[in-house]
């Protein structure tokens, strides 16, 4: 079933630029807002919420946006990620539509194909590069972001760490300069990205367990008050996984797994779908074709977090395009649950999944 594009939070055939200046569009910014009934009830890190399903970080840069999916009923909004200085936008087009509908994480460098069109249920690749305006521009807007929130929302804030040749105590410092920018925000829960796929290196800082564990432990350390989430990818090795959750889990209170999934991403003529340099014929899938992966990562979180006995949460993301995809997650194990590929096309999934509740 084909989505007609002008109903989109977020229009994957316009510039990331475009978006930011003329969205949201559509239902997201025309339809009556939402209206909750009763009283919050699910805990969100301190905050009741009326439901447990959000926005994952992606498709919210600004206020005007938050505003939007808050009056749309998702009551767990994560700001766009942010860097600690200016970081461009890789050149678009950056998101296409694939012809994929389940993901080998053991066979990622096998070529995998765009597709015209925009389709559900949606597999998609983008590759953005995490860009970030300068702290005194995204700081104002997260400033406002929160003075939308009403009875039963909660506002999540996430944060990328910029990696500066040859230099690992530069990274590690990075990173706690800038939750220390978001904490003047007025943050007190803050996501850390640990997984990003559209950087241009081959080892994600998740799989690096050591400068993981520092990072959290020095951001700790700086802000005790500050709730800590990393968001981490899919782990084919489980032993590993259970290494990562055993060294980073005691610091922080939440998990968010998955972030996209790095794949070799060609055009219908089998060349590089996204122009620049070699660096960009890996991008992060997303969508259908990950679910799978998200589901098998929760119930492995669950058992690992069991086994070693932490108290964090586990945060699915991956694949929710209706509200059955939200309960599946519920049912691996998913404390909470967030939508990116399906929060863009359907501005009544939030409701969709209330009522299912």
């Amino acid at each position: 079933m084909a989505q007609h594009l002008s109903n989109w939070l977020y229009d994957p055939e316009l510039s990331y630029h475009d978006n930011l200046k003329h969205g949201p569009f559509g239902g997201f910014d025309k339809l009556p807002k939402y209206q909750n009934t009763g009283m919050p009830k699910y805990d969100f890190f301190g905050t009741k919420v009326y439901s447990p399903f959000g926005i994952a970080a992606g498709p919210l840069p600004a206020a005007k946006f938050v505003g939007s999916a808050l009056g749309r009923g998702f009551d767990i909004v994560t700001f766009k990620t942010v860097r600690s200085n200016t970081y461009p936008c890789l050149p678009g087009p950056n998101v296409f539509s694939l012809e994929l509908s389940k993901l080998d994480p053991s066979k990622t460098d096998v070529p995998i194909k765009t597709r015209d069109g925009f389709d559900f249920p949606m597999s998609l690749a983008n590759s953005f590069g995490i860009p970030s305006f300068k702290p005194s521009i995204w700081q104002p807007e997260i400033r406002k972001s929160f003075e939308m929130l009403n009875q039963g929302q909660a506002l999540l804030v996430a944060f990328q760490g910029t990696l500066s040749p040859g230099s690992r105590q530069k990274f590690i410092n990075d990173h706690v300069k800038g939750i220390g920018l978001l904490s003047q925000t007025g943050a007190k829960v803050i996501e850390i990205n640990l997984s990003c796929p559209n950087e241009g290196h081959s080892n994600l800082l998740c799989f690096d367990i050591e400068t993981s564990k520092t990072i959290v432990q020095k951001v700790h350390k700086a802000y005790p008050d500050i709730k800590l989430i990393v968001k981490i990818t899919y782990f084919n090795d489980d032993e590993h996984l259970k290494l990562f959750v055993k060294e980073v889990g005691p610091y922080v209170v939440g998990i968010t797994a998955i972030n996209t999934v790095g794949a070799n991403i060609v055009n219908e003529s089998g060349a590089q779908a996204f122009s620049g340099s070699e660096s960009r014929s890996k991008a992060g899938v997303s969508g259908l074709a990950v679910k799978h992966l998200a589901i098998d990562m929760v119930k492995r979180l669950k058992i690992h977090r069991r086994e070693l006995n932490l108290k964090f949460k586990i945060i699915g993301v991956g694949g929710v395009q209706t509200a059955q995809d939200f309960h599946d997650h519920r049912n691996a194990g998913a404390d909470f649950v967030m939508g990116l590929t399906g929060v863009m096309w359907n501005p009544n999934l939030a409701a969709e999944i209330k009522a299912s509740l």
